[in-house]
C-alpha cells in the first residue's frame, strides 16, 4: 500500500466543508491517511476511538456524504479519487472487492452508488502514476549515467597515472647514480618516496631521475667536511702561547 495521500483544495474548501465541526474535519483527515489505496476503511470505530472523536463526528461525515457507508460496516471516502493518485508500481487493489464493486464514478471522479455514473476503472487512479514511474526511471538513468562518468574518469585518471610513471627499484636507481657519479643513497631515496606514496607536494611523481638529479643538487649545496667526525670542529691553537701562559714564562 502506498504510503503517501494527497487532497484536494477544492474538495476541503467548500462551505459543506468548512462548516463542519474541526473534530469532525480532523476525522476526515484521520480516516483519509488510513484508508487503502481505494480509499476503504475496514475499521473507522476503531479511528474515531483512537483519535478521541466521536460516533456523531463519524455520521456527520456520512450524513453530509463525505464518506459512503457499505451494510458490512465499511466505509469509502467519496472523493478519494479526486484527491489521489498512486504510482503503477505501489498501488495495490482493496480487499473489499465486492463493495468495490457496487461502487459507480461520476464524472467529477467522486465515488456514488446506483446507475448515477460509470463503472469503476483505475486508469484515472494510476494514469498519472505510470508517467511518473518513467519520470523515476529517467532520473535513475540519469543519475547512473552521471556516476558512471565519474568512475570512467577516475578510472582513465589512474590508468594515465600509471602509463605514463613506473616505480624504479633500488637498482635502477644505483644504476642511474652511478652514471650521474653522485652521492644520492638509492636506498634511502627509494624509501623516502615509498613512504610519501610516490608523491610530490601534492602531485603524482612524473620522474623519478628528475627528482634523482634534484637531490643530487642538494648535496652539492652542502659543505664538505674532512674531519670524520661531523659534529667535531677542529680548532687551531698557538702552542708556544700555550707553553708561555701554563709555565708562567715572560
Amino acid at each position: 500500500m502506498a504510503r503517501k495521500r494527497m487532497f484536494r483544495l477544492d474538495v476541503l474548501e467548500t462551505d459543506a466543508f468548512m462548516d463542519l465541526p474541526l473534530t469532525t474535519q480532523a476525522l476526515y483527515f484521520h480516516l483519509n491517511l488510513r484508508a487503502d489505496d481505494d480509499g476503504f476503511i475496514g475499521n473507522p470505530n476503531q479511528i474515531v476511538r483512537s483519535i478521541g472523536a466521536s460516533v456523531d463526528d463519524l455520521k456527520l461525515l456520512i450524513a453530509k456524504r463525505f464518506v459512503l457507508t457499505f451494510e458490512d460496516g465499511v466505509i469509502v471516502i467519496k472523493h478519494w479519487r479526486l484527491h489521489n493518485t498512486l504510482s503503477a508500481n505501489r498501488y495495490k487493489e482493496t480487499n473489499f472487492l465486492e463493495d468495490k464493486a457496487l461502487l459507480r464514478l461520476k464524472d467529477n471522479k467522486a465515488y456514488t452508488f446506483g446507475e448515477n455514473g460509470v463503472p469503476l476503472s483505475d486508469e484515472h487512479l494510476i494514469e498519472v502514476s505510470q508517467r511518473q514511474t518513467k519520470d523515476e526511471q529517467k532520473t535513475n538513468k540519469d543519475e547512473q549515467k552521471t556516476n558512471a562518468d565519474k568512475n570512467s574518469i577516475g578510472k582513465k585518471s589512474i590508468e594515465k597515472i600509471s602509463r605514463t610513471f613506473t616505480k624504479p627499484t633500488v637498482e635502477e636507481v644505483r644504476a642511474y647514480c652511478k652514471e650521474r657519479n653522485n652521492h644520492v643513497d638509492p636506498e634511502k631515496f627509494v624509501d623516502f618516496y615509498e613512504s610519501k606514496g610516490w608523491m610530490v607536494g601534492k602531485n603524482h611523481m612524473k620522474d623519478w631521475k628528475s627528482s634523482v638529479r634534484t637531490w643530487e643538487k642538494k648535496d652539492e649545496g652542502k659543505p664538505v667536511s674532512t674531519n670524520k667526525f661531523n659534529n667535531f670542529e677542529q680548532r687551531k691553537h698557538n702552542f708556544a702561547e700555550l707553553e708561555r701562559l701554563a709555565f708562567g714564562e715572560e
